[in-house]
């Protein structure tokens, strides 16, 4: 049984950071795709970012430069660095994993092709005030 669980979500001023993380179990993590979506209130989910099976990461342009993604295949846990935030970043944050997709891993993501994934997290919610 897969199961995804977020946390480090939270309250945050514009410009300030927080960091989420995604702990894994059931499965053979490393050889997954792992990502990042959100959906904020109204919205479509959308792609963030992602690791493939190969450790290659991808960042959607809405985030580049602000936004990390790594993990820890020792502690089975995906992360994400989020610096800078603004009050646009405000949504609810998903973690996801998918055994079937290699290195298009980044690009599904990060085109958010939500669908493509096989198994979610319950989310975790960061919120940036202005």
């Amino acid at each position: 049984q897969v199961q995804l669980v977020e946390s480090g979500g939270g309250l945050v001023q514009a410009g300030g950071s927080l960091r989420l993380s995604c702990a894994a179990s059931g499965y053979t993590y490393s050889t997954y795709c792992m990502a990042w979506f959100r959906q904020a209130p109204g919205k479509e989910r959308e792609g963030v970012a992602a690791v493939d099976r190969d450790g290659a990461t991808s960042v959607a342009d809405s985030v580049k430069g602000r936004f990390t993604v790594s993990k820890d295949n020792g502690k089975n846990t995906l992360y994400l660095q989020m610096n800078s935030l603004e009050p646009e970043d405000t949504a609810m944050y998903y973690c996801a994993a998918d055994l079937a997709l290699g290195p298009e891993c980044g690009s599904t993501v990060v085109h958010g092709r939500y669908y493509a994934m096989d198994y979610w997290g319950k989310g975790a919610l960061v919120t940036v005030s202005s």
